[in-house]
Protein backbone atom coordinates (compact mmCIF):
# COMPACT_ATOMS: atom_id res chain seq x y z
CA UNK A 1 0.00 0.00 0.00
CA UNK A 2 1.17 3.14 -0.69
CA UNK A 3 1.04 6.04 2.39
CA UNK A 4 -0.18 9.51 1.27
CA UNK A 5 1.15 12.32 3.42
CA UNK A 6 0.55 16.02 3.09
CA UNK A 7 2.83 19.30 3.50
CA UNK A 8 2.13 22.68 4.21
CA UNK A 9 4.66 24.99 3.44
CA UNK A 10 5.27 28.02 5.78
CA UNK A 11 6.55 30.68 3.50
CA UNK A 12 7.86 32.73 6.65
CA UNK A 13 10.65 29.88 7.27
CA UNK A 14 11.74 29.32 3.26
CA UNK A 15 14.81 30.67 2.00
CA UNK A 16 15.52 33.21 -0.24
CA UNK A 17 16.08 31.36 -3.22
CA UNK A 18 13.16 28.70 -2.49
CA UNK A 19 10.96 31.42 -2.60
CA UNK A 20 11.82 33.07 -5.60
CA UNK A 21 11.43 29.74 -6.79
CA UNK A 22 7.59 30.05 -6.20
CA UNK A 23 4.52 30.70 -8.14
CA UNK A 24 2.08 33.14 -7.17
CA UNK A 25 -1.32 31.97 -8.03
CA UNK A 26 -4.58 34.39 -8.34
CA UNK A 27 -7.81 33.45 -7.80
CA UNK A 28 -10.43 34.66 -10.31
CA UNK A 29 -14.12 33.38 -9.40
CA UNK A 30 -16.06 32.20 -11.87
CA UNK A 31 -18.17 34.82 -13.78
CA UNK A 32 -21.68 33.54 -12.58
CA UNK A 33 -20.94 32.84 -9.09
CA UNK A 34 -19.80 30.21 -7.09
CA UNK A 35 -20.78 26.58 -8.49
CA UNK A 36 -21.22 27.55 -12.47
CA UNK A 37 -18.53 26.97 -15.12
CA UNK A 38 -17.19 28.86 -17.90
CA UNK A 39 -17.82 26.46 -20.10
CA UNK A 40 -21.90 26.79 -19.75
CA UNK A 41 -24.27 29.14 -19.05
CA UNK A 42 -25.40 30.03 -15.76
CA UNK A 43 -28.60 28.91 -14.11
CA UNK A 44 -31.47 31.36 -13.98
CA UNK A 45 -32.08 34.95 -15.44
CA UNK A 46 -29.58 35.60 -17.68
CA UNK A 47 -27.56 39.35 -17.79
CA UNK A 48 -29.73 41.55 -20.08
CA UNK A 49 -32.92 43.50 -19.85
CA UNK A 50 -35.27 40.48 -20.14
CA UNK A 51 -38.82 40.81 -19.96
CA UNK A 52 -38.52 38.89 -16.68
CA UNK A 53 -35.96 41.12 -15.25
CA UNK A 54 -38.25 44.34 -15.98
CA UNK A 55 -41.20 42.72 -14.58
CA UNK A 56 -39.14 41.72 -11.14
CA UNK A 57 -38.33 45.51 -10.63
CA UNK A 58 -42.07 46.83 -10.55
CA UNK A 59 -43.91 46.86 -7.58
CA UNK A 60 -45.70 44.23 -6.82
CA UNK A 61 -49.30 45.16 -6.28
CA UNK A 62 -49.16 46.57 -9.64
CA UNK A 63 -48.05 43.79 -11.47
CA UNK A 64 -50.52 41.69 -8.98
CA UNK A 65 -53.40 44.08 -10.28
CA UNK A 66 -52.36 44.32 -13.61
CA UNK A 67 -52.35 40.24 -13.66
CA UNK A 68 -55.78 39.86 -12.47
CA UNK A 69 -57.11 42.65 -14.64
CA UNK A 70 -55.34 40.69 -17.91
CA UNK A 71 -57.47 37.66 -16.56
CA UNK A 72 -60.53 38.97 -16.27
CA UNK A 73 -60.52 39.80 -19.42
CA UNK A 74 -59.15 36.77 -21.24
CA UNK A 75 -62.25 34.82 -19.24
CA UNK A 76 -64.54 37.22 -20.53
CA UNK A 77 -63.92 36.56 -23.84
CA UNK A 78 -65.88 33.50 -24.16
CA UNK A 79 -68.76 34.61 -22.02
CA UNK A 80 -69.17 37.64 -24.76
CA UNK A 81 -69.04 35.29 -27.42
CA UNK A 82 -71.62 32.92 -26.23
CA UNK A 83 -74.08 35.68 -24.79
CA UNK A 84 -76.67 34.89 -26.84
CA UNK A 85 -76.62 31.32 -26.73
CA UNK A 86 -77.09 30.60 -22.87
CA UNK A 87 -78.01 27.05 -21.68
CA UNK A 88 -81.53 26.07 -21.99
CA UNK A 89 -80.95 25.43 -18.27
CA UNK A 90 -81.02 29.28 -17.76
CA UNK A 91 -83.73 29.80 -18.90
CA UNK A 92 -86.74 30.78 -16.47
CA UNK A 93 -89.29 28.29 -17.61
CA UNK A 94 -86.48 25.43 -17.11
CA UNK A 95 -85.67 27.29 -12.95
CA UNK A 96 -89.14 27.60 -12.26
CA UNK A 97 -90.00 23.84 -12.87
CA UNK A 98 -86.69 23.21 -11.34
CA UNK A 99 -87.95 24.97 -8.29
CA UNK A 100 -91.24 22.82 -8.51
CA UNK A 101 -89.75 20.41 -8.41
CA UNK A 102 -87.09 20.08 -5.63
CA UNK A 103 -90.54 21.75 -3.58
CA UNK A 104 -92.28 18.72 -4.38
CA UNK A 105 -89.38 16.31 -3.23
CA UNK A 106 -89.18 18.75 -0.22
CA UNK A 107 -85.24 18.87 -1.05
CA UNK A 108 -82.97 21.52 1.33
CA UNK A 109 -86.10 22.08 3.85
CA UNK A 110 -84.41 24.13 6.54
CA UNK A 111 -82.93 26.88 4.65
CA UNK A 112 -83.39 26.15 0.54
CA UNK A 113 -85.82 26.27 -1.43
CA UNK A 114 -88.45 23.96 0.57
CA UNK A 115 -88.16 26.33 3.94
CA UNK A 116 -91.16 28.34 5.10
CA UNK A 117 -89.42 31.87 4.14
CA UNK A 118 -88.69 30.29 0.61
CA UNK A 119 -92.54 29.32 0.14
CA UNK A 120 -93.37 33.12 1.98
CA UNK A 121 -91.46 34.53 -0.40
CA UNK A 122 -92.46 32.90 -3.67
CA UNK A 123 -96.48 32.99 -2.68
CA UNK A 124 -96.16 36.82 -2.06
CA UNK A 125 -95.14 37.28 -5.69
Amino acid sequence: TTHHTTTTIDCRRLTEPAKANMVKVWYEPPPYGPGTSLNRPAYGARSGNSLVQQLSRRPQGMLIGGACAAFACIAYIPIMVREKNLPFTLSPEYQAAQRAYMRYHNMNPIFGISSKEARAADEAH
